[in-house]
């Protein structure tokens, strides 16, 4: 159909080509005529010649043209060796976007993945004691220190250390901090707490070795049991702390006392320090 009509006005402007063509040899007026008969063939009208097997074109209704208001209602048909249907490249894309989203799932799980917050016994700080000759009773104030370590990349917040004194498996003293401090990500920060210690009744007898004048070192052992609770994102975790400790319960002391025997009970278990 139209693609005869196409034939057909390219025959014509062949003929009327080779025509012009020749009337340019044979000399001037004649060229001037193909001239004028190639504008009129440019202006010929689109013309559907339909033959005994043809049918009308139903799109443009044999005008030739596509009218505007069916511009949304025509699709079409593309071959599938089309270059626009193989774009290059695609598995080049693909493998980058799958190496980019691995590489992405790593740094998060490696900034973001919560590590154990690491509680350090740094011993004793200071002691003071005081006696109650009335009651027989000797009246200690303990300072101890504990360190932390950080080694997430977000901030740990220390909800709460609470510390039990015993002597000879009786509590002595004890103490309780609640929302003490909070950890920068990769930083160390330092606690120090005061326990104090009360041992009378029918522990009457510490007194008198802590009175005796003829002993110039009176040292006591006392147990002590520290519970830290952490938290950071949406994780808790506690740590408990166990120590034996030499306290001269004779003078007092300033000097710091390194921490001796330490065991520290994470949630996972028990770790000899």
């Amino acid at each position: 159909m139209g693609a005869s009509v196409c034939r057909h006005g390219r025959s014509l402007l062949s003929r009327h080509s080779r025509a012009g063509h020749k009337g340019s040899l044979t000399g001037g007026d004649d060229s001037l005529d193909g001239l004028d008969r190639q504008q009129d063939i440019a202006q010929f009208p689109y013309v559907e010649f339909t033959g005994q097997d043809s049918i009308t074109c139903p799109t443009c209704q044999g005008s030739g043209r596509i009218p505007s208001g069916q511009l949304n209602e025509l699709v079409a048909l593309i071959p599938y060796s089309d270059q626009r249907l193989q774009p290059r490249r695609t598995k080049s894309y693909v493998v980058l976007s799958v190496i980019l989203c691995l590489l992405a799932s790593v740094l998060v799980a490696f900034f973001l993945f919560p590590r154990p917050v690491l509680v350090v016994d740094d011993g004793i700080r200071s002691v003071t004691v005081h006696f109650d000759r009335n009651n027989s009773k000797v009246l200690i104030n303990m300072t101890s220190s504990l360190n932390f370590t950080n080694s997430n990349f977000f901030t740990v917040w220390v909800d709460s250390v609470s510390c039990q004194v015993l002597y000879m498996k009786t509590v002595i003293g004890s103490q309780q901090l609640d929302n003490i401090i909070h950890i920068q990500p990769l930083s160390q920060r330092q606690v120090n707490f005061t326990v104090s210690m009360e041992i009378g009744g029918s522990l009457s007898y510490v007194y008198a070795f802590c009175t005796m004048a003829s002993i110039k070192v009176h040292n006591i052992v006392v147990f002590t049991q520290t519970s830290v609770k952490t938290s950071y994102m949406v994780r808790a975790a506690q740590n408990t702390l166990e120590a034996y400790r030499y306290i001269d319960c004779g003078a007092n002391s300033t000097t710091h006392q390194p921490s001796g025997m330490v065991w520290s009970k994470p949630q996972i278990g028990k770790l000899l320090r």
